[in-house]
């Protein structure tokens, strides 16, 4: 797409050699039968014995969207069959150049295509760089994560993709640009707009490239175009601390407006149930315009732009807390990057990569409405007064190092990490009153009890209990870490709940391949071992008397199920045609969910029809009425046998629904 990168028009013309090599490979291989060809792909990918993940994934990556392709596209065209020609070719190249303890391409300037292996999933997952010709490893290089636009998941969807960067692992007569900084190009598991694994996927991208090359996380450019620039606020507003300045170019920042937009066949969002409205807090990056006080924020959109309105609204946002949106317009230019109004915003950007991020900023204010988004520099935070309603710190290092809390709304407890009170004799104040400080040169956490600020002690010796970073719901949030889905093999208390949550696993496993790109990692209850257990977030389908798991877990869990009836807070439904979906702490592990009966609380619906759609239907749990038909329920199916008749979140302590 040529909205994608700076500089990625320069080199458009790959390498007349590189090209021909290709050729000639996939040449070699059309003229064997496909099969065999993939047959052989996968027998050297078995007999592949790297200890480096990075680099079985390198292979992998083409063999993956082979497999992609051939799954979800029925027909292809003569363009998609010469795709999945070159990548039998190049897969088998590269496999053979392994086997010979051989990797060209991690040496190669230019375009690569490059995979890791997905810790969420253990799915392989593609990245693209391109490395500037100066690059030799020998210093850490600022790294620029581009962000791409909106495309509808197909099965070529990872093949196309891969194609961009793809030009062979030859070094001779390959362009590279001559830029002093290493693009990345996540996948983001293709269509979300960044959200959920496609968030993860982006830091792990990250990991990935700093893994092989040598890169300055203090100078790490987060930018990208139309989905790409929603993105970009996305994640560079609620992660303020990891990036040293932001790039947007014309993207949506709300969920409500943006669906207004006048363009043939968009879905307006109307109002919604309380639950949905207030999950729209956690992905709406509107509401977190005060962290641009944090993070640099240079922003660029054509005002004819369809979406012009995205950037007024952030805008506005940025007003109301006091600070100036950065917003470079591009005259008579639509919804594509003009090349000069680029140009000025990667010069704005360059003046912020050259100092580097500030990580001990003397003012430092933050803003978040779930603890999904805690961190920023020294302030982290560790519990809320209420979840989805907007949390705010405002805090400075005094002269003599001392820190002045000036305001703070709705948080409980919140910890304060180095370099901040280092020295000895350092004071807190928070609203003026000085707390008590033992001497200690490690984080500190800082909490309320009966209405006064104490500290309650080094982070590392304070156990957090109840809703908590990392645990703090909603449902879809399990799907964004390690995971692990497991059936149950007993027998059921109620058959026709237990073909609903048969149903529910199926329903799963096609949106979460199809959609999120990886096969949905399933295990029987009898396989389950207590690295599974310990590692990852339970996902239990079936009920007490089918899945072990659950009924193991079923003394603790926040509500009551039994042969005839399930009750949640003071409501009580009959068993036989009721049954839960949700997410708690889990009683078997320390800092892991349990999910009951659900997958992401989104379907092919919404995954189907535009990426501003993936938001939370349920919240933390849901009371479902189960319809007849569950048992010949496949995917592709018009309708799920299902109706939610209640849902919400859990209190503090996840034990009690929330009345809103």
């Amino acid at each position: 797409m040529k909205y994608f990168a700076h500089h990625w028009y320069r080199f458009a013309i790959g390498s007349s050699l590189a090209i021909s090599f290709a050729y000639l490979l996939t040449t070699a291989i059309a003229a064997a039968e496909p099969q065999d060809a993939m047959k052989q792909l996968e027998t050297k990918i078995s007999q592949l014995t790297s200890d480096n993940s990075d680099l079985l994934a390198d292979v992998e990556v083409f063999h993956k969207g082979i497999v992609w392709a051939r799954r979800y596209d029925q027909s292809q065209s003569a363009n998609d069959l010469e795709l999945i020609n070159k990548a039998l070719a190049r897969g088998i190249e590269r496999a053979e150049a392994l086997a010979d303890n051989k990797s060209p391409w991690t040496k190669k300037k230019g375009k690569v295509l490059r995979g890791y292996a997905s810790v969420v999933d253990g799915s392989t997952q593609p990245y693209g760089v391109i490395i500037p010709r100066g690059y030799n490893g020998s210093r850490p290089v600022r790294l620029d994560i581009v962000l791409h636009g909106s495309s509808k998941p197909v099965g070529m969807s990872e093949l196309r993709f891969g194609e961009r960067f793809d030009v062979g692992d030859e070094e001779e007569g390959t362009p590279a640009p001559d830029v002093d900084y290493i693009e990345l190009h996540p996948l983001g598991r293709v269509e979300n707009c960044y959200r959920w694994a496609g968030e993860s996927d982006v830091f792990e991208a990250i990991d990935a490239v700093c893994r092989n090359y040598n890169i300055d996380r203090d100078r790490i450019v987060l930018r990208g175009m139309s989905m790409g620039a929603s993105g970009t606020w996305h994640l560079g507003l609620k992660h303020p601390d990891r990036f040293v300045a932001i790039g947007p170019y014309c993207g949506y920042v709300d969920t409500h407006q943006f669906s207004e937009t006048p363009i043939p066949n968009f879905i307006k969002v109307g109002p919604l149930p309380q639950h949905q409205e207030m999950g729209l807090h956690m992905l709406d990056s509107v509401d977190y315009a005060a962290n641009a006080g944090v993070v640099p924020a240079i922003a660029a959109i054509g005002d004819k732009d369809v979406f012009f309105q995205a950037h007024v609204i952030m805008g506005e946002a940025f007003a109301k807390e006091g600070l100036q949106m950065v917003n470079l317009i591009s005259p008579g230019t639509g919804h594509v990057i003009d090349p000069v109004t680029h140009a000025e915003q990667m010069r704005r950007i360059d003046e912020y990569a050259v100092k580097g991020i500030e990580h001990a900023p003397r003012q430092l204010r933050f803003v978040t409405w779930t603890l999904k988004y805690h961190r920023c520099h020294w302030i982290e935070l560790l519990k809320l007064q209420q979840h989805y309603a907007r949390a705010e710190i405002n805090a400075c290092i005094a002269d003599d190092d001392s820190i002045d809390i000036t305001s703070i709304k709705n948080i409980t407890q919140f910890a304060i990490h180095p370099p901040s009170l280092q020295l000895a004799g350092t004071k807190l104040r928070i609203g003026g009153v000085e707390i008590d400080l033992p001497k200690s040169g490690v984080p500190l956490v800082i909490g309320m009890h009966e209405g006064h600020w104490h500290c309650l002690g080094p982070r590392s010796s304070v156990e957090l209990t109840g809703k908590r970073p990392g645990l703090q719901g909603p449902i879809d949030d399990a799907f964004s870490a390690p995971f692990l889905c497991v059936r149950g093999t007993g027998k059921p208390w109620n058959p026709n709940v237990d073909f609903w949550a048969s149903a529910s696993q199926r329903r799963f496993e096609y949106e979460w391949a199809r959609y999120m790109r990886g096969d949905l990692p399933v295990k029987n209850d009898t396989e389950v071992t207590e690295a599974d257990v310990s590692g990852k977030h339970l996902v239990l389908f079936g009920d007490p008397g089918s899945n072990s798991w659950i009924a193991k877990a079923l003394p603790s869990l926040p509500m009551k199920w039994t042969r005839e009836s399930l009750a949640i807070g003071d409501e009580v439904y009959p068993a036989s045609d009721h049954a839960p979906a949700f997410i708690c702490a889990s009683p078997l592990a320390t800092d892991r969910y349990i999910v009951i009966n659900s997958g992401h609380t989104f379907h092919e619906k919404e995954f189907a029809a535009f990426n501003y759609l993936l938001f939370p239907r349920m919240g933390d749990w849901g009371v479902l009425k189960i319809s007849p038909g569950a048992e010949q329920w496949q995917p592709l199916s018009s309708e799920f046998p299902e109706q939610i008749i209640r849902a919400g979140f859990f209190d503090d302590t996840w034990r009690r629904p929330v009345s809103h």
